[in-house]
């Protein structure tokens, strides 16, 4: 059975009121569109943005084109850069309670998940600000004694970013900072749903003194603002969050330009278990990995490959972890599954579930929309006897599903875990290491975790293989996706051969 925690009516609440920042100032759509948010856990409107259309996409464009031709931003000395990225990190710390309240009514996870979230970004934030200090090219003395080779790094120039609705002030957090600390100017769409903490950064970075340009920020869909920032010619790199679907349809409009494209995108991830496991530490890290941000995370460990002569406990295990789990009022500090982000996608998830029971997987926990009384709720759920042809144990449900397949052997596990379209993460369970990294080294995806999930650091590239996407953000090369290099080859005295005389 699962624990409900019933939403509280949100007494006494104003709609807060929003503007997009282009050039430094605040300001309102060419068309004069409202986009009204309703928090996905209580059902009221919380926020109202502007609806952005080409027009302002391609204000915020112009804007960040002059900002970085005329280098006040990209000129300046890394160490100037980083002070400024450091006191906006100062500065998100004193208003993280803000932030973490937007986000969680806005998306629907739940209030202490959202102020972890921030407390990860803060550090992202200063991370990104110590490479920028550190950001360098190289030289080569060795070309003989007239030349001498320097390799430069330079910021690429106008960045489109482009954020998901599932991590709104995070996902932007291991984007943003890198492009300002290379030195480029940015254009930013939010999700239309969540738009709320990013517009707050906005104020922030101008509070730190971030000039004017060099961060705007755009609300509206992806239709209206981010397929102008796809396509323009002022442009040059797109870095975009998403749906595979959708990254792909960025990556083709990029390829009209040939801008450079940063894609972080879909997710099935496994966790492999071995019967020599912990099951005590396994059994935490699965439901934690499946229900986490309501499974709404490109990370989500959806897929648990489980040995065949541990299957039936670990299912059993899991189910009953799984019913002791909070879902819930995203405003309680005790909730641990909040809302789903909105009701086409709760029938989108429901639909993954039937059509799975339907195909012979077996509904072992949960599987039920659940009536709260207000808002959008689905119980966590685990389906066994998943065959690996079947959509959900191909397709990112994104949503509190958790799959369980089973394998005999090492080989039948690495197949399953690599016969999907995905290579974002995995996890891979046993006391034996020489058996984990065998695992970790065969397994194509871009995170391995071994006896642990989902843990992260700053320092720690994130990305994917295959569908999941193409670069890598956060660790130390972070900040040089954002930048060209350049050669400058030098030749010192007189040239000594004159191809016109030989």
């Amino acid at each position: 059975m699962t624990v409900l925690v019933r939403p509280q009516a949100l007494e006494n609440f104003k709609v807060r009121e929003f503007q997009m920042l282009i050039d430094g100032k605040w300001t309102d759509g060419a068309e004069g569109g409202v986009i009204e948010r309703r928090s996905p856990g209580h059902g009221v409107a919380v926020s109202r943005y502007q609806a952005g259309t080409k027009a302002d996409a391609e204000r915020a464009i112009t804007a960040a084109r002059r900002a970085f031709d005329d280098g006040h931003w990209s000129r300046m000395t890394g160490a100037e850069r980083s002070n400024i990225i450091l006191k906006a990190a100062d500065l998100i710390a004193a208003r993280s309670g803000e932030l973490a309240y937007l986000d969680c009514i806005e998306s629907g996870k739940p209030i202490s998940q959202a102020k972890a979230e921030l407390g990860g970004a803060v550090d992202i934030w200063r991370y990104a600000a110590a490479l920028g200090r550190d950001l360098h090219g190289e030289s080569y003395n060795t070309l003989g004694d007239t030349t001498l080779g320097v390799v430069l790094r330079e910021a690429i120039g106008v960045v489109s970013i482009i954020t998901p609705w599932n991590f709104p002030f995070l996902i932007v957090s291991q984007k943003l900072p890198f492009a300002l600390a290379a030195g480029c100017t940015t254009v930013v769409k939010p999700s239309e749903l969540t738009s709320g903490s990013t517009l707050v950064l906005g104020e922030i970075l101008l509070e730190a003194g971030v000039p004017a340009g060099v961060v705007n920020i755009v609300t509206g869909t992806g239709a209206e603002v981010g397929a102008p920032m796809t396509v323009h010619p002022d442009v040059d790199m797109v870095s975009f969050t998403g749906s595979t679907l959708v990254g792909k349809l960025t990556m083709a409009n990029a390829a009209q330009t040939l801008k450079k494209v940063s894609l972080e995108l879909g997710g099935k991830n496994p966790q492999i278990v071995f019967p020599d496991a912990n099951l005590d530490d396994f059994i935490d890290a699965a439901v934690f990995g499946a229900y986490f941000n309501a499974g709404e995370c490109c990370n989500a460990g959806s897929r648990l490959i489980v040995h065949r002569d541990i299957a039936d406990e670990v299912v059993k295990r899991v189910a009953a972890l799984a019913g002791e789990v909070r879902v819930g009022d995203p405003l309680d500090p005790q909730t641990k599954v909040g809302a789903i982000i909105s009701p086409e996608h709760l029938a989108k998830i429901s639909t993954y579930v039937s059509n799975a029971a339907t195909a012979g997987a077996h509904v072992s926990h949960g599987g039920e929309t659940l009536d709260l009384g207000m808002g959008q709720f689905l119980s966590p759920t685990i389906l066994s006897a998943v065959q690996p042809d079947m959509a959900v144990a191909r397709e990112e449900v994104f949503g509190p599903v958790l799959s369980v397949l089973t394998f005999e052997t090492l080989d039948d596990a690495v197949s399953i875990a690599n016969s999907i379209d995905y290579g974002l993460s995995a996890g891979v369970w046993s006391r034996d290491f020489d058996t984990c990294l065998t695992v970790g080294r065969r397994v194509r995806a871009g995170t391995i975790w071994m006896n642990t999930f989902m843990d992260g650091a700053s320092e720690l590239p994130f990305g994917g293989y295959k569908q999941s996407g193409l670069g890598r953000e956060l660790g130390r090369h972070a900040v040089e996706d954002y930048t060209e290099t350049k050669t400058l080859n030098m030749h010192m005295g007189r040239r000594k051969v004159v191809w016109s005389r030989s």
